[in-house]
């Protein structure tokens, strides 16, 4: 995949990824906007119940007093009677039509202490309305033919098919002139409002409170707090006008968690789901980067592997077509020159194959590393005869100072020496051609611990370098340079060897400074 499809990928499913999180975040945000508003809708029709309760309560009480005195015999001060007649008689027709409108106002002056509104008499006008219709058809017209039409009128006036009664304004004036506190009482409020709310299965508490022109009332629940935001009110005592000094006000202070708590089941669902996706899309990521940068870090390994073979082939193959030159084969000495270089080549082959075994027996944990105690100098001491020959072929040094008063550790002998044998070879083949290796190598006691350290004169490395030079396949130098020859895998084989003895490594470098690699190994006694 190329490079610019890879990040064509990631961006479309990032941005997918991103869009979704949006998505979830404005739906539940439209639905806690939806909460809201059923809630207020709710909440409002509680309070114009309660009001509308209230009001007609009231209005019910005053009718049943003023009713208790009128049955009790109480005569109308004055009395006024006023009766409509309307008829029409159809043009061609037999049919006559009879209109009829009674009003009777009867007006009372009663003491108003049964009121208590704080005056000595109070005025109450009480009205009767009947309204009837009549039609009389040519029959009835002519078995009435003794009377005439005016007679007919005044006999159906006497008629009462219905009475309506109503009271006047006179209960405005009364209920104005009554203390709010008076009119209703708190605990009333407080039943009528729960009652209602129950019915939309909201059941918090809340606080309540009448005010009059925004002024304060005694009618008010416990530790009320007017709240310009979130406190709701209606009218209350409304005149005809629809008007009215009263208004009932109701907040919630556990509103915002009452109304979260009907989504908050989605909202958890959706950002652990929510979260696992981003996870799972991050681990994925992850992998698919390294993935991607271990693809190319094994290319480039096979390509140096390639170079590394074929260097080797490439002598072999010449020095047997030179063994099989019939000038050469009798020539002893020629030929076991060329039998030693195709030995070394074979070596040489050999222990990069070894080395690429290792690394799969260890991430396979099928690599058997028994432990023994051991000295750790002379492990030291083994290593370096490995490699002192090259060192002196290349004109180098190698320095050493044994410091440590105690070395005895538990480890496998062969494979820590190849560790310091690894170590080596790396100080020698990152030194440049043009200067000779120098390499110093020492031991000493902190605590109950051996510190080995090896330091070189090489080419050294960058920062971003030594965080990576133990990963596997991992090389500073890529691609098609080859002029240090490498794979990638022996400090990968350093450190998995060092940890499994319980141990630490690490490396302090400085680019074309040389590196200092330090190794730290629990002692036994």
């Amino acid at each position: 995949m190329s490079k610019k499809l890879f990040v064509i990928l990631i961006l479309l499913m990032s941005l997918s990824l991103v869009g979704i999180i949006f998505v979830q975040a404005y739906y539940i945000n439209n639905s806690l906007k939806n909460e809201e508003d059923q809630f207020t809708f709710n909440v409002k029709k509680a309070l114009s119940f309660t009001s509308k309760k209230i009001e007609d309560t009231e209005f019910k009480d005053y009718v049943l007093k003023f009713q208790d005195l009128l049955d009790q015999g109480v005569k109308p001060d004055t009395m006024a009677f006023r009766q409509l007649y309307l008829k029409e008689e159809g043009r061609g027709s037999n049919e006559k039509l009879i209109y009829r409108n009674s009003i009777l106002e009867e007006n009372y002056k009663l003491s108003s202490s049964i009121f208590d509104i704080g005056l000595d008499s109070i005025n109450i006008k009480k009205v009767l309305s009947d309204r009837e219709t009549k039609i009389l058809k040519g029959n009835a017209l002519e078995s009435n033919s003794n009377l005439n039409l005016d007679a007919m009128m005044f006999e159906f006036g006497k008629l009462s098919k219905g009475v309506e009664i109503f009271y006047d304004t006179a209960y405005e004036d009364l209920s104005y002139r009554v203390p709010i506190h008076k009119r209703v009482s708190r605990a009333e409020i407080n039943r009528l409002l729960k009652l209602k709310l129950l019915e939309d299965n909201i059941d918090i508490d809340f606080q309540f409170a009448i005010y009059s022109n925004d002024l304060a009332t005694k009618i008010q629940s416990d530790d009320f707090e007017l709240l310009t935001e979130s406190t709701f009110s209606v009218p209350i005592f409304q005149n005809k006008n629809d008007i009215s000094n009263y208004r009932l006000l109701v907040n919630f202070p556990k509103r915002n968690t009452f109304v979260q708590s009907s989504i908050i089941r989605m909202t958890l669902l959706s950002i652990i789901f929510t979260s696992i996706i981003i996870i799972a899309y991050a681990s994925a990521l992850m992998q698919l980067i390294k993935q991607r940068k271990i693809s190319e870090i094994k290319t480039d390994f096979i390509n140096n592997m390639t170079h590394e073979f074929k260097t080797p082939i490439a002598t072999i193959n010449l020095a047997l077509d030179a063994i099989r030159n019939p000038k050469i084969i009798d020539d002893k000495e020629k030929v076991l020159r060329y039998l030693g270089m195709i030995k070394d080549e074979n070596k040489r082959m050999h222990a990069q194959v070894e080395n690429v075994l290792r690394i799969s027996k260890l991430e396979k944990n099928e690599l058997n590393i028994s432990k023994e105690r051991v000295i750790m100098h002379d492990l030291i001491e083994d290593a370096l005869t490995h490699v002192e020959l090259i060192v002196e072929d290349k004109n180098g040094e190698i320095h050493v100072d044994l410091a440590a008063t105690n070395s005895m550790v538990l480890a496998n002998e062969t494979h820590f020496t190849n560790v310091i044998v690894n170590i080596l070879d790396n100080a020698i083949k990152y030194t440049p051609e043009s200067r000779a290796p120098i390499i110093h190598v020492s031991t000493e006691n902190v605590g109950t611990n051996i510190i080995i350290k090896i330091k070189d004169q090489g080419s050294g490395m960058g920062k971003a370098a030594q965080k990576r030079v133990f990963e596997k396949f991992y090389r500073e130098h890529t691609g098609d340079r080859h002029d240090v020859k490498g794979h990638g895998l022996g400090l990968a084989y350093v450190k998995r060897i060092v940890e499994d003895h319980q141990g630490h490594i690490s490396v302090e470098s400085e680019k074309d400074k040389g590196s200092l690699f330090i190794i730290k190994l629990p002692l036994i006694s």
